[in-house]
């Protein structure tokens, strides 16, 4: 959102979303700007914001206030949950995201090839490709869509809210919170990267987070009755159960190895205030909200910023993802999928390549099972996309400002899915 679009407690019921940084730049300095002057935390800080100091002079206030909101000072770095102004690199330039925009061309010169019959006559992988990425975005968007606006809906929740429905972090009880949250949640896997990183950003656990992203890989509703109706409800109870397992088993290793100082904690995370009252809260925030119209594209064009982060890789994915289409037909990948251990190391290869969202995974999957015989595949097929999929990778880097965060990932989850997969190909 722009700067100037900033809404206060009194208008929208909610904290605000990013600092008044646009009129604190052009005030006079204040006593706080001084160098023997401590800021106290404010409701920025709450909401994912560091305090920024700076030194005397109103030239320093000034850019120190912009910074805060816009970039960074030379002498100490702030990074923002979101960003309100556009990237800058070092030297206070404006930064083109190359990936974001690169991908979206690509995906939208592919799309249109497709969409006006142009392709038909193209060379036969440009032909696969775009209709690869026609078939993707059809499927995708209503998940996108939908997701932008809950990660909008979750940008204007006061930090406490969030924090009192999750519980809070670091014990059994608020990653089971969390799982249940994902297992719940009516969105495609991408849809729920994009609201798993904003409950981050409003201070969930890591090990929330995570329990958030692997409880159920195919996360609709919709999509699990399909699944029903593909291999049986016994299969899909026992997938969907074993999930929930190992994304609570995930979920308190990380939480333990934030603790052990292994894996860094959210710095957005805080505690819940004496004597907070969900319910009274609540009430008290939506008798604050302005019912208009405007109010649902502010959501929206909020979730797509605060998306970026998700989009940018996600676009990235389709592209890769066709490329490898064009050259390499999942009917081959298919056939090598049997219940042995290549049949299983070739799945977990596979579902690590193919960047499929959970409407495209789950007939795969369910023809592992049912063509391959192999329903310990079909289960890591699912899982492994969630525990390995480079967008999910890459977007966590991002959003924790962590590669070993990201790695971790891999390395909790993929060896109980190993585990799983092969006792469910034994029977």
């Amino acid at each position: 959102m722009d700067c100037h679009d900033v809404k206060d407690d009194k208008t929208t019921g909610t904290e605000p979303s990013a600092p008044d940084c646009c009129a604190s730049a052009r005030q006079e300095p204040s006593a706080e700007y001084e160098p023997s002057a401590r800021q106290e935390p404010s409701a920025e800080h709450e909401a994912g914001y560091r305090p920024v100091t700076a030194g005397a002079g109103a030239e320093s206030a000034a850019s120190v206030s912009a910074a805060a909101c816009c970039g960074s000072s030379p002498s100490e770095p702030v990074k923002a949950t979101t960003s309100c102004c556009d990237s800058e690199d070092s030297q206070g330039k404006s930064s083109f995201d190359w990936l974001l925009w690169g991908s979206l061309s690509g995906v939208l010169v592919m799309y249109l090839l497709h969409a006006t019959g142009i392709d038909a006559d193209m060379p036969a992988w440009l032909h696969t490709m775009s209709h690869g990425v026609y078939d993707l975005m059809n499927t995708m968007w209503w998940g996108v869509v939908a997701a932008a606006v809950f990660v909008g809906l979750l940008s204007r929740i006061p930090q406490a809210m969030v924090t009192a429905v999750l519980g809070q972090g670091g014990n059994l009880r608020g990653v089971w919170r969390a799982t249940m949250a994902g297992l719940l949640m009516d969105l495609c896997s991408h849809g729920i990267l994009m609201v798993g990183m904003q409950l981050y950003q409003r201070g969930a656990s890591l090990g929330q987070v995570m329990a958030f992203l692997i409880a159920s890989p195919w996360n609709s509703l919709s999509l699990t009755i399909i699944l029903v109706a593909l291999i049986g409800l016994p299969w899909t109870l026992a997938f969907i159960a074993l999930s929930m397992v190992i994304a609570v088993i995930s979920g308190c290793i990380f939480d333990l190895l934030v603790k052990r100082g292994t894996l860094p904690g959210n710095p957005a995370s805080t505690d819940l205030p004496d004597g907070y009252k969900l319910w009274p809260e609540c009430k008290a925030a939506l008798a604050k909200v302005e019912w208009k119209l405007s109010l649902l594209t502010d959501i929206l064009w909020d979730g797509i910023r605060g998306s970026r982060m998700v989009i940018r890789w996600l676009l990235f994915g389709v592209l890769l993802a066709t490329t490898l289409r064009s050259f390499v037909a999942l009917e081959d990948f298919q056939t090598w999928f049997g219940p042995t251990a290549l049949g299983l190391i070739v799945t977990l290869v596979a579902a690590t390549i193919i960047e499929v969202c959970s409407e495209g995974s789950t007939p795969i999957a369910a023809d592992l099972l049912t063509r391959a015989g192999a329903p310990g595949n079909s289960f890591a097929f699912l899982m492994t996309g969630v525990s390995t999929d480079y967008t999910e990778v890459m977007v966590l880097k991002d959003t924790t400002r962590s590669w070993k965060v990201a790695l971790f990932l891999p390395l909790v989850t993929v060896p109980q899915v190993v585990v799983v997969a092969s006792i469910l190909n034994g029977f």
